[in-house]
């Protein structure tokens, strides 16, 4: 039983990748690498037995993969009589293998046909698939997103068969249990569904980050004197990213302790666990985990209860190269997984790189407690050369002819005939003839010695000095070539380099887009002049998707995140426009301006509190007229009085000059009516 089908660690570590053994006799090992090809080696010749490449392997790269149980691949769906001329199946021939993607879509790829059989897309997960695990009887297959849902697939229709909420965060593993009728998921909590009603039975908690890897380790309880209901007493253990304990937790009554039982420590975080599944109360349980750093920890131990302190690990299983020479050192060789073999004795080991992997089988002796293993594997670390180039021949031309030979590995330039020497070239030199010393030879050169004031490489010996440096890995002489700014002299470069350095060239650009920032930035302008210049001669390469793996999913995910960062670049610019505005208007005088007319408009509120009042007011407008016309009758009777006083003092004091002038005039004797027009 193999955990291939758990979550994957980081991509770029080749100890993190989705890799599985095929069921019961490991005859296959299914290996999904970083660019998103699935590989199949037959595990007894180390031979590579199919090549898969989805359509779109960077975009939706594989994330996790399970192979079919054998119990499936045995079935034939439609049963009709064959022709002799149809090849007979055998019963053990491994079929089907599902594949996650990082889209949320499920493969289901056919090892027998060398194809894709079905795709699991309609209904299902809207993010990264994080595990795959197959029902042992049904054919169902169950899925777990970062879409925080647990998908179950119905492979004959291809269709959902139901979808339920797993956890509040991502589910990032599954386990069924041996009876099939449990679901073990887990994210930052496991939790132990019912499959028919889909209800949680049991809840287990203890891992402080998310799990990566769930599996029963026995089929029956210890105390088989209790009636067993097929999931009480079970034992399963669990671990977790960033984690170096496995946890071994009991399945109890529901009133007993949840915590784990007894844990497991190792010196890294585990990226690989296979085990023998224990049957009964008295045969131990053989734990086989991958960590990190590339070492294997075997572990042997009877389950039968409670355990206070961490277990550690009966033996140690270590890989490295010889040391060629008094001065060299070993250096160790990664282990990407394990496997126990049918017979329990003896172990199946996947080590070296992902593009060319390594599978050995190595008997297991117990009283060892570390064992390192020296294997050289300086040949396996590169690829194999295609049949293609190496049927390709090299013509023989004479001297006359000018050859232009392409830059593809494995052709070479035309190889000249060699001149046949004539008799007085190959006479020696006479003993009495003078020789000419080495500084008239020197002289004759005429080397013009010439120092630069710069210690900066001029624009010619840019080619040069960095096709030197690739093949020498200088550090500095890199650093000068790449260093510089000038778009031009950037271009004149790639335009001369040789077309060997190519591929290093974009590597060492690949491996300084991942430091500083601001190196990057010189970088993308020599990555974009590179694949512009030399994109012809890049797409007759047929191994360049392997070789700038690393760089297509550096590429990706720094595009993944443009589309937020513009969203904030836009809001940003808009808060910044604003507050420099409001900054600039503060300190300016507002101008001084009067209103040449102002309009009032009365509200509502005024105009019902008018109707209100409507009355009040008339009566009060009403006294104070009264009031007011009071005082001005008043006032007019006074002001009349005071004149009716006024002129009959006037009028008499007239009378009195006119009757003193007419004495003095002797005008006494006038008429009356004179004296009424007078007056």
């Amino acid at each position: 039983m193999a955990a291939g089908g758990g979550r994957a660690a980081d991509p770029l570590s080749p100890a993190g990748l989705p890799c599985a053994f095929s069921p019961q006799s490991q005859a296959y090992f299914a290996l999904a690498s970083a660019d998103g090809h699935l590989r199949v080696w037959e595990t007894a010749n180390n031979r590579l037995h199919q090549e898969y490449v989805p359509s779109a392997h960077l975009s939706g790269t594989c994330t996790c993969l399970a192979w079919a149980p054998a119990r499936l691949q045995a079935k034939e769906s439609p049963q009709r009589k064959k022709r002799k001329s149809e090849p007979v199946e055998t019963s053990n021939q491994i079929d089907l293998l599902a594949l996650g993607t990082a889209v949320g879509s499920v493969l289901l790829y056919s090892t027998v046909k060398g194809e894709l059989h079905s795709k699991l897309i309609n209904g299902g997960h809207d993010n990264k698939v994080n595990c795959i695990q197959w029902h042992q009887d049904n054919g169902c297959l169950y899925s777990c997103s970062d879409d925080k849902h647990i998908v179950e697939w119905n492979t004959q229709t291809c269709k959902v068969k139901c979808k339920w909420k797993g956890d509040n965060s991502s589910v990032s593993s599954l386990c069924i249990s041996p009876d099939g009728k449990m679901l073990l998921s887990a994210g930052r909590t496991i939790k132990l569904w019912v499959l028919e009603t889909k209800e949680v039975y049991r809840h287990f908690t203890g891992h402080a980050t998310p799990v990566s890897s769930l599996m029963f380790t026995t089929v029956r309880p210890p105390k088989e004197s209790q009636p067993f209901d097929g999931i009480t007493g079970l034992y399963f253990l669990s671990g977790a990213v960033h984690d170096r304990l496995l946890n071994v937790w009991q399945v109890r009554s529901e009133n007993k302790e949840k915590n784990a039982v007894m844990s497991f420590t190792v010196t890294d975080e585990p990226v690989y666990i296979d085990l023998t599944l224990s049957e009964n109360k008295e045969e131990p349980v053989k734990l086989a985990v991958v960590c990190r750093d590339g070492q294997v920890h075997l572990f042997e131990h009877i389950l039968n209860g409670y355990c206070k302190k961490p277990l550690t690990s009966n033996c140690t299983i270590q890989i490295s190269t010889p040391g060629k020479g008094k001065k060299s050192t070993p250096k160790p060789i990664p282990v990407l997984a394990a496997g126990f073999c049918s017979d329990k004795m003896s172990l199946l080991l996947v080590y070296g790189s992902w593009f060319q992997p390594t599978i050995e089988r190595v008997a297991l002796n117990s009283k060892e407690s570390h064992m390192c293993l020296v294997r050289d594997i300086s040949n396996c670390w590169a690829p194999k050369v295609e049949t293609a180039i190496t049927k390709v021949r090299t013509p023989v031309m004479n001297s006359e002819a000018k050859v232009l030979v392409p830059g593809v590995p494995g052709h070479h330039a035309a190889i000249k005939p060699v001149p046949a020497q004539t008799k007085e070239a190959e006479s020696k030199r006479k003993l009495g003839e003078n020789e000419v010393s080495i500084e008239e030879r020197l002289g004759a050169l005429d080397i013009e010695s010439k120092k630069e004031k710069d210690d900066l490489p001029q624009t010619n010996s840019f080619p040069v000095l960095l096709a030197q440096g690739l093949e020498s890995n200088d550090l500095e002489m890199l650093n000068k070539v790449l260093q510089t700014r000038n778009s031009n002299l950037i271009r004149r470069t790639v335009l001369r380099m040789p077309l060997h350095a190519v591929i290093p060239l974009l590597q060492e650009l690949t491996k300084r887009l991942q430091g500083h920032p601001n190196s990057a930035v010189l970088m993308v302008q020599w990555l974009k002049c590179v694949l512009t210049v030399h994109a012809s001669y890049l797409s007759t390469l047929p191994d360049l998707v392997p070789q700038l793996g690393t760089l297509y999913q550096l590429m990706e995910s720094r595009v993944k995140t443009f589309q937020k960062l513009s969203h904030l670049h836009g809001k940003l610019i808009l808060l910044i426009t604003q507050v420099t505005a409001s900054e600039k208007t503060k300190g300016m005088p507002c101008p001084e301006q009067k209103a040449k007319l102002v309009y009032e408009e009365e509200s509502s509120e005024e105009e019902s509190d008018d109707e209100i009042d409507k009355d009040s007011d008339d009566n009060w407008d009403e006294d104070e007229e009264e009031k007011e016309s009071d005082k001005d009758e008043d006032v007019d009777e006074e002001n009349e009085e005071e004149d009716e006083d006024s002129e009959e003092k006037d009028e008499n004091g007239e009378d009195r000059d006119a009757a003193s002038e007419k004495e003095l005039n002797g005008d006494s004797d006038l008429d009356p009516e004179n004296e009424s027009e007078e007056e």
